[in-house]
């Protein structure tokens, strides 16, 4: 009796664990059918059965087709030219078939989708084709493609699926990990977006670079191909042995100015419509749409923000009026908003394109060659505005919160990025747990950006408890709990606490190195966030080492020019420099900057840090006129790239103006401190890290000019800050200190000689 009770028990569980597993099954099955493309019966379609390139995110082009020549095989359809060979196709099919992860990277109506479509159908016929429609419906992909043996997740504009609970380093090793079946994740990503995510990861510190860590492990995992938006000449005689259809032959005649696929998509002719749309509307028989265009601009400014997801109607109506008002607002005559509705989402020209792209009756997208443009044309500094963000932050999704907290931080907004992620864990607290992984993801970009902002005790409390939380949830040993023992390190750091911050720093890196290997990349670089606070410490040789061996190791894994392996090179270079080897030093910052110049181009975030490390190397060689030239180019780049307000741009003018003291300018370079000293208190406030430091050098300045009573002054309130904000055994504190000993020694020698 008793074996039959366990028998019957048993059965018991395995029935309910059987329901269970068909109710899930059953519930993803909805939302494939709901959320991604799918066949009239409600499967998944293989991928030669998917016909109309238009839902896979290709753009139409105008409908003036004609039949092509008998001995053409390919036909082209009225909304799609015949297609034209890409450079890049013999490589593309090439990964396809080898599977992975592949991703084409550019400009908007470069021809990535085409150049994909084409490929896939050529390729990979009978793999069954699962497109998710938007972010909702991801999850459910994700499941469905790691139980498929053949298929292609299909991933259009893949910034819309990254982030917080979207693609992520796991689930692609999920759906590609292992060997008894054939997957490919194919995606596309405009050039633009993939600039807003690597610069981000650029010359900054380690501790920002984890906010956007998932993101870059995303991209990292990428074999990347660049699809050009202007054709080569070898495309464009391609081009012509296909000019029988007059859109082919048409694109050819604008081929110098427009790229082939740009032109066939309007690009052009809709900008164009929509500036026109500006003009007043006072002509009755030649009417005008300012108020659509207001919406289109709204629109615009919106994705620019960061926001991904289709935008609400409601939004658009609700922000365009500030666009309107810019332009002159009533004395434009606008049309009623029916009246624009109908214009912005109408098809314009030949083509099947609308400016604002119905989604549903109530949400639309915006032409996203719109978007690229005005971003390119977009002066530094140039940011949407606040109140826009603001009206955003209360009508998205936490993953749209994420996205315009991300854009915000990384133009140096950081306190719109904190109310953004404070957003997005406001309303992920409302459906969550607390130790859930996206809230606690939340909490870590939070802690980041408070340390961004010089609330230092807050980032490290925040921080702490994210680490507890994840330790104990998690395990010890998992990567998010080893990402969060490294921020808190970083947070100990830059509250002085350099002992313990070592000794975190120095138990990840243990961790890392069982876990992962020696010669993984986060191995490496844990070693290299080892070695920064060793350095801090004064144990010069040991981080000379320790930077050495990470050098040593990435050229050999990653090879010479790799970023990781450049930036290695500078931080030994850094490590040569506090050991006095001034010499190799400079070489050493001098052969990185040339290659970064070489290979990243001379505006890129890590080649303005290396040259302005290579400015400070110089000022230690005293070579000043050099190193004043190195100084003020970075700090021209930085303002014209960046912005006049932007943290990185002012740190660069701090720069410039100690130079300008070292050589004797000292009337100048106290304007100069004085004007820094003024931004950094309005922009980032009286007590931000920054602002503090900015005031160091403005009381050195006053006590190098001799006008010592103001130098004491600025040297007592500036202790008097360091002491309460940072502690009074903070190594910032303690320089204050110094410092204000000094000048007062002096203000008594000049009182009584």
């Amino acid at each position: 009796m008793a074996s039959t009770a366990v028998l019957v028990v048993l059965a018991g569980v395995w029935q309910e664990r059987y329901q269970l597993a068909a109710q899930q099954r059953d519930e993803r099955a909805l939302k494939i059918e709901n959320g991604c493309l799918v066949l009239p019966n409600g499967r998944l379609p293989r991928a030669a059965q998917a016909t109309d390139p238009l839902r896979l995110g290709v753009h139409p082009a105008p409908t003036n087709v004609v039949e092509p020549p008998e001995h053409v095989a390919a036909t082209a359809s009225e909304r799609v030219p015949v297609y034209v060979p890409r450079d890049i196709d013999e490589e593309l099919r090439e990964r396809l078939a080898r599977g992975g992860f592949v991703l084409l990277v550019g400009d908007s109506t470069a021809g990535k989708s085409r150049a994909a479509y084409e490929a896939m159908i050529a390729t990979l016929p009978d793999h069954v084709l699962i497109v998710p429609q938007d972010r909702a419906s991801l999850p459910a992909a994700l499941a469905q493609a790691a139980e498929e043996r053949e298929c292609v997740l299909w991933l259009s504009d893949l910034e819309r699926y990254l982030g917080t609970d979207g693609l992520t380093r796991t689930n692609i090793a999920r759906i590609l990990g292992g060997n008894r079946h054939h997957r490919v994740i194919l995606a596309s990503l405009r050039a633009a977006e993939q600039a807003r995510l690597t610069d981000a990861l650029a010359g900054q510190g380690e501790a920002e670079r984890l906010a956007y860590h998932e993101a870059r492990d995303v991209l990292e995992q990428a074999h990347q191909l660049r699809v050009q938006r202007i054709f080569s000449p070898a495309e464009r005689q391609r081009a012509r042995t296909r000019d029988w259809d007059p859109r082919i032959a048409d694109a050819l005649d604008h081929a110098d100015t427009y790229g082939i696929a740009e032109y066939l998509a309007a690009g052009p002719d809709l900008l164009r419509d929509w500036q026109d749309a500006w003009s007043p509307n006072t002509d009755p028989t030649a009417p005008t749409h300012p108020r659509a265009a207001a919406l289109i601009a709204a629109a615009v400014d919106i994705r620019r923000a960061g926001h991904t997801s289709p935008l609400p109607r409601s939004l658009l109506e609700a922000t365009h009026e500030h666009y309107l008002d810019q332009r002159g607002g009533r004395r434009l005559q606008p049309e009623t908003l029916e009246t624009a509705w109908a214009w912005a989402t109408r098809p314009q020209r030949a083509t099947t394109t609308s400016l604002l792209q119905p989604e549903s009756d109530t949400h639309v997208q915006v032409f996203d060659y719109l978007t690229d443009t005005v971003q390119g044309q977009s002066a530094p500094g140039d940011h949407v505005p606040e109140p826009v963000i603001q009206a955003v932050l209360a009508n998205c999704t936490p993953q749209d919160a994420d996205g315009v907290a991300a854009a915000a931080f990384a133009h140096g907004r950081y306190q719109l990025a904190q109310i953004s992620w404070q957003s997005s864990l406001d309303t992920r607290r409302t459906t969550l747990g607390a130790e859930h992984p996206d809230i606690l993801s939340n909490r870590n970009d939070l802690a980041v950006v408070l340390g961004f902002l010089g609330q230092l005790e807050e980032a490290e409390a925040e921080h702490r408890a994210v680490l507890e939380t994840r330790t104990r949830v998690l395990g010890p040993e998992h990567s998010s709990t080893l990402a969060s023992r490294n921020n808190h390190a970083f947070a100990l750091r830059a509250l002085g606490r350099l002992e313990e911050a070592e000794a975190e720093h120095r138990a990840e890196l243990d961790i890392s190195i069982r876990v992962l290997g020696p010669e993984h990349p986060d191995t490496l670089a844990s070693r290299n966030n080892h070695a920064m606070v060793l350095r801090a410490l004064g144990r010069l040789e040991e981080a000379e080492t320790e930077y050495q061996a990470v050098l040593d190791t990435c050229t050999r894994v990653l090879g010479p020019e790799h970023p990781d392996t450049l930036a290695s090179r500078n931080n030994h270079a850094l490590a040569l420099q506090v050991l006095g080897q001034l010499a190799k030093a400079e070489a050493e910052h001098r052969t990185v900057l040339n290659i970064r110049t070489r290979v990243l181009g001379h505006e890129h975030p890590d080649t303005l840090a290396n040259r302005d490390h290579h400015a400070m190397v110089l000022r230690a060689l005293g070579r000043l006129e050099e190193a004043e030239t190195e100084y003020q180019a970075v700090l021209d780049t930085c303002t014209r790239v960046l912005g006049p307000e932007h943290p990185d741009t002012l740190a660069s003018r701090n720069n410039h103006a100690v130079v300008m003291r070292d050589l004797g300018h000292l009337e100048e370079a106290e304007a100069e401190h004085r004007t820094v000293l003024n931004i950094c208190t309005r922009v980032l406030g009286p007590e931000h890290p920054n602002t503090l430091a900015s005031r160091n050098h403005h009381a050195m300045e006053l006590q190098d000019l001799g006008r010592l009573e103001e130098a004491e002054a600025e040297h007592r309130a500036l202790l008097e800050i360091r002491t309460r904000v940072l502690g009074p055994e903070h190594p910032d504190t303690l320089a204050s200190r110094d410092n204000h000993a000094l000048t007062v020694t002096q203000l008594r020698c000049q009182r009584d000689p």
